[in-house]
């Protein structure tokens, strides 16, 4: 009777030896999984940006400078007017009037 005891008593401190080195792979096998998902969202959100850059950001960065070239040629050619030799009929000029009057 006395050796059953001692061999359930080594028996028993196995099973929690082998509980606990299981446990605590498992804890570090948790942290991994949390690690991977955790650089699996960098990524996704990296992705993301790049996508949201060039479908939106570059496009609308284009239009900006192609409009800015716009309003550089319209400005130059209403500073333009005040050297027309035709400004006194200008179609131009009389509606820039108009505008700014309310009309």
């Amino acid at each position: 009777m006395r050796w059953t005891e001692i061999i359930l008593g080594v028996l028993t401190l196995l099973g929690g030896c082998a509980w606990f080195v299981n446990f605590r792979k498992d804890k570090q096998e948790a942290g991994g999984i949390r690690a991977d998902n955790r650089q699996k969202e960098m990524d996704l959100s990296k992705m993301y940006v790049d996508e949201f850059n060039l479908n939106i950001v570059v496009p609308l960065q284009q239009r900006v400078q192609k409009l800015e070239s716009q309003i550089e040629r319209l400005h130059d050619a209403i500073e333009g007017i005040n050297s027309c030799p035709y400004r006194a009929e200008c179609p131009v000029l009389d509606r820039m009037r108009q505008h700014e009057a309310g009309e």
